[in-house]
């Protein structure tokens, strides 16, 4: 078997840090020799399974074990306790689609270029000051996908759910690498009232996937289109909330619904590794593709298509028995392009060749590890998304051209509309072009420390900076012709007196 994949592979920013990455090489493959049992070290039949299951639009308070007290996910919460619960885990990016492409490629989005869905251009072009950088819908065909590294070494792929991305000229979906597609025909939007949301077509698929690859190593990906609107759910299971007490989150029966049945279908592909006596050699992860929509992610700020906490912070459960230890939480900051390179190093599968990974190999933390040896985890947005977010910075969009570094607790987000037409950073202490949060004391993101706390203002920064320059990172720089300060100003005054009447009731 090839040995573990070195878990950092980012270019380093600085000259001492050049033997990070030999360093933390050497600790991960150390560690997976000290975890892994002696079956799952052997032949290549008795390397782990791995199951990935990818909500959609599930936010980082939606389900049980991350602390609704209305939704009901037994199934999930039963996971988490059995595993590892990861409190500051990421979205790559806010929205669907860049964030799937960013999950199968285990890159940045200034690698692939998927933003968004569709466009970067999503709002009135007179409210916007710069020109975005243009979007595309697939993959690079250089590209290697998880599905196609897992195939080549000898993995059965599948794929169960929705799909975002297209084939189309030398572009490459998500799909590609998996030797079994099943998309559900109901997609987005079901009339089928025994199956909403595609659930348990999606599910009985992926089940069937697992038994007939039982005596193989097989990897699993489930997207599941839940709980994307439309909302819906099964009336049996909607019912018994119509009938439950509000909760402190939200209390809509509807959601919970949804929530209830996606957690059902969940069940059911955890009871099949049960029962074909597979749970003991299975890596099981579930997570969502990016922060919920339907309603406040309250304490955290924003929702989905921002790049505050609530647009990207999401659930996240880990459960490998024997390796992850159960009942435990980890609070080091991840995100979804690390499970790449974890998924290659628990099969002990070396990186596709001219193929860079962003990610860093979660196996340290599942050993009980403080920290990953890297200088950040990053987001990059360069356009505009349409429709305000609950305490968002902007009254008119989801989000303007941003770009954001977390490193342990602080968080600093770079606005470039700000930053490029401004004065940059000769004018950084008064053009609004940074903000900068210690999440650890103020999670919902309420008090700027740009100004008062400019050492590690500069200090992220400039790492940030850095980042763009190791990714090729490109950037909003052309002002838009089309921009209207005065119609702007109009919006955002409309957009103030709405809120307004709504808080009045």
């Amino acid at each position: 078997m090839a040995a573990p994949l070195p878990p950092h592979r980012f270019r380093p920013l600085r000259a001492n840090r050049q033997l990070l990455p030999l360093l933390a090489a050497g600790l991960a493959m150390c560690l997976l020799e000290f975890c892994l049992p002696d079956s799952c070290r052997a032949a290549d039949s008795t390397r782990p399974n791995i199951v990935l299951i990818f909500a959609d639009d599930l936010g980082w308070r939606d389900t049980g074990f991350s602390g609704s007290t209305y939704c009901r996910t037994p199934h999930l919460d039963q996971l988490a306790k059995q595993g590892m619960v990861f409190r500051h885990a990421y979205a790559a990016a806010g929205n669907c689609a860049p964030s799937r492409a960013c999950l199968i490629s285990g890159q940045y989005t200034p690698r692939h270029h998927v933003y968004a869905v569709g466009s970067t251009n999503r709002g009135q072009p007179e409210l916007m000051r710069m020109i975005p950088v243009p979007n595309t819908n697939s993959l690079p065909g250089t590209a290697t996908t998880l599905g196609e590294t897992l195939q080549a070494a000898g993995y059965a792929t599948g794929y169960f759910g929705k799909t975002h991305l297209v084939d189309k000229g030398k572009g490459k979906s998500e799909r590609r690498g998996f030797d079994v597609v099943k998309v559900s025909q109901h997609g987005l939007n079901s009339d089928d009232p025994q199956d909403p949301k595609g659930i348990f077509s999606i599910t009985e698929a992926a089940c069937g996937f697992i038994e007939a690859n039982r005596k193989q190593p097989f990897f699993a990906y489930i997207p599941h289109y839940a709980v994307h609107t439309r909302i819906e759910a099964r009336v049996e299971t909607l019912k018994k909330f119509q009938q439950q007490e509000p909760g402190t989150h939200h209390d809509d029966p509807l959601f919970a619904a949804c929530i209830a049945d996606l957690d059902t279908g969940i069940g059911r592909v955890l009871e099949t590794l049960d029962r074909l006596k597979l749970t003991d050699n299975t890596l099981v992860v579930f997570t969502s593709d990016n922060g919920g929509t339907n309603w406040s992610q309250e304490p955290l700020r924003g929702k989905k298509g921002s790049y505050d906490e609530g647009g990207i912070r999401v659930p996240m459960a880990v459960r490998w028995p024997g390796i992850v230890p159960a009942g435990t939480t980890c609070d080091v900051p991840v995100i979804s392009i690390d499970l790449y390179p974890t998924f290659l190093a628990v099969a002990g599968i070396e990186p596709p060749p001219n193929h860079t990974l962003d990610g860093t190999s979660l196996v340290p933390l599942f050993a009980g590890k403080p920290r990953l040896e890297r200088p950040g985890i990053f987001w990059h947005f360069p356009g505009y998304l349409n429709g305000p977010v609950p305490r968002g910075r902007d009254p008119v969009f989801r989000t303007r051209p941003v770009s954001v570094i977390r490193d342990g607790d602080w968080k600093l987000l770079l606005y470039h509309e700000e930053w490029q037409l401004d004065g940059g950073r000769a004018q950084l202490d008064t053009n609004n072009a940074v903000e900068l949060y210690n999440l650890a004391a103020d999670p919902g993101e309420h008090h700027n420390l740009a100004s008062r706390n400019p050492q590690q203002r500069d200090k992220l920064l400039q790492t940030l900076l850095d980042w763009f320059e190791s990714t090729d990172a490109l950037l909003p720089t052309k002002p838009n012709p089309q921009y209207d300060a005065a119609a702007r100003k109009a919006a955002e005054q409309k957009a103030a007196e709405k809120k307004a009447r709504r808080k009045r009731g």
